[in-house]
């Protein structure tokens, strides 16, 4: 095996996220056992701890010398250090409020990272049983099959997808709002479902033309920033330029002639860094 086998680390990384579905199908129409972490609204269950426990378990004894960023690592305290090295960037359940009230539209994301670019993107909801993967370079795929973004352009034709996120600063909020406003007048349809990596699948697969968001982190973007690539999309910072995976904003679009009509109507914020 040579330092990075793409396709040997795909194997045990799509394994385990399979089996990480299991957990989380078991714990869905149950009882949650509910904790906050940055504010009433940013939740963390037991569930998203044990996929996270699972995943590194897993990593560990197949890859012990690759590195690892989660979620819940990083909310109890372990740094967010994106290096050359092999990384495992994990969201063991993205859209944890959807998850707390058996909204079935959360997911397991998960991104492999080599000299910091994103070799594998794996976006898995386990109740509604839909698989996006991508490798680099090979295209992105939904249960196996093929997907491609809609390739639209025409901001009046765009189904967009706006997030409110699990922060509720003021300055933050009134930006959303802002946001929203400037938009719901010039797009066909303006949506917002929860989870920031199945947001970015639909856009890979054509069911949504575009998403931006504020204040979200790299485990939540760094699996659909391929799948988006591979389907033949963009993703960007929200100013236009290169997507920065730490930066904490992006938007992700079917064309950059989409995006770039978008970004001059976005109240910009910039935030700390993951």
């Amino acid at each position: 095996m040579t330092e990075f086998d793409v396709e040997v680390v795909f194997e045990v990384a799509l394994k385990a996220v399979k089996d990480a579905g299991e957990i989380i199908k078991e714990a869905f129409y149950k009882k949650k056992s509910v904790l906050t972490k940055s504010c009433d609204v940013d939740l963390v269950t037991e569930t998203d701890q044990a996929v996270e426990k699972m995943l590194i378990g897993r990593i560990k004894e197949n890859f012990p010398n690759h590195m690892f960023i989660g979620e819940e690592s990083v909310a109890a305290g372990e740094n967010c250090d994106l290096t050359n090295d092999p990384t495992w960037i994990v969201d063991p359940v993205d859209g944890t409020m959807n998850f707390v009230h058996s909204f079935p539209h959360s997911c397991i994301a998960l991104a492999v990272l080599y000299n910091k670019d994103v070799h594998i993107g794996i976006i898995y909801n386990p109740i509604l049983d839909q698989m996006y993967t991508a490798k680099c370079n090979q295209g992105a795929f939904l249960n196996d099959k093929p997907i491609r973004v809609s390739e639209e352009t025409d901001l009046s034709k765009s189904l967009v997808i706006a997030e409110f996120g699990t922060n509720r600063d003021p300055q933050k909020m009134e930006s959303v709002l802002k946001n929203i406003t400037a938009l719901m007048n010039k797009v066909h349809g303006l949506r917002a479902m929860g989870s920031a990596a199945l947001n970015m699948a639909s856009v890979a697969a054509g069911g949504a033309d575009c998403y931006f968001e504020f204040g979200i982190h790299v485990w939540d973007i760094a699996a659909g920033a391929l799948i988006i690539k591979e389907a033949g999309g963009v993703c960007l910072d929200t100013e236009g330029g290169p997507l920065d995976l730490m930066s904490r904003r992006m938007i992700c679009a079917s064309s950059e002639k989409l995006a770039l009509q978008i970004i001059p109507l976005l109240d910009q914020l910039k935030l700390e860094r993951d």
